[in-house]
């Protein structure tokens, strides 16, 4: 039953969809390093399994080999029974050739007694050693699935210190963004720029009013010529007067 319940875990984490898993964990990296200390502990578990099974496997094997050589010595014994029985009947001595003909007899029902249980453990060790080929594939699956695990596992960790260095960053631009009314740079620069507009209003102001002096000046010219005009009209009328 143990072997069976490894074999059986080993068959459903071939088949786990690692890419269904991660999206459905609240924490992946969490997620997937349960799954390789899972696989990792199912893996020396399976590997106990299938050695204790191969070694059975062995074992059968050297039986079967054990009974064929068996039957191949009870055999080579048949025959050397056998044709001595035959030169003792040829020499005459029936008797004797009778007993190592018995004996001859007695060696081959001892070589088919090997034969069969050599020939009848032909199907069990057919299908362990099919049953060892299975096991060691979906061995080596759970490996390369175990470093298909680990590979993810990096590339998740890459991923995520590479999001969180992202947002780090955004966050400080954000902090400093000038267009940002609320921020302290935004203020300041509003504070300049009120500054500015308060400067180049004076600097009008002060424009205007130095334009209204120099009209002034003007007007002040303008009415000295009058009073001079007037003055040289009024020289010049009297003296017409007097000649």
């Amino acid at each position: 039953m143990t072997k069976q319940s490894i074999f059986g875990r080993i068959s459903t984490l071939i088949r786990a969809n690692v890419n269904a898993l991660i999206d459905q964990a609240e924490d992946p990296e969490k997620m997937l390093d349960q799954l390789v200390r899972d696989f990792t502990n199912n893996i020396a578990d399976a590997e106990a399994a299938i050695a204790e099974t191969i070694g059975n496997l062995r074992l059968l094997e050297r039986d079967h080999a054990e009974d064929v050589a068996t039957a191949k010595e009870w055999g080579n014994k048949a025959l050397a029974a056998s044709t001595k029985a035959d030169e003792l009947r040829t020499a005459g001595n029936t008797a004797d050739a009778d007993k190592f003909d018995n004996l001859a007899k007695i060696a081959l029902t001892r070589q088919l007694t090997a034969e069969n249980e050599a020939k009848a453990a032909e199907p069990q060790l057919a299908a362990q050693n099919e049953v060892v080929e299975k096991l060691k594939g979906g061995l080596d699956g759970m490996k390369a699935k175990l470093e298909d695990l680990k590979a993810k596992r990096s590339e998740l960790i890459a991923r995520a210190k590479t999001a969180e260095a992202q947002n780090k960053v955004h966050d400080a631009v954000k902090s400093i963004n000038v267009m940002d009314p609320t921020s302290d740079l935004g203020r300041f620069e509003d504070k300049v720029r009120r500054q500015e507009a308060l400067a180049a209003g004076q600097a009008e102001l002060a424009a205007s009013s130095l334009d209204a002096q120099f009209e002034q000046l003007d007007d002040l010219g303008q009415l000295t010529e009058v009073e001079a005009r007037l003055a040289a009209l009024k020289s010049g009328g009297a003296q017409a007067i007097t000649s």
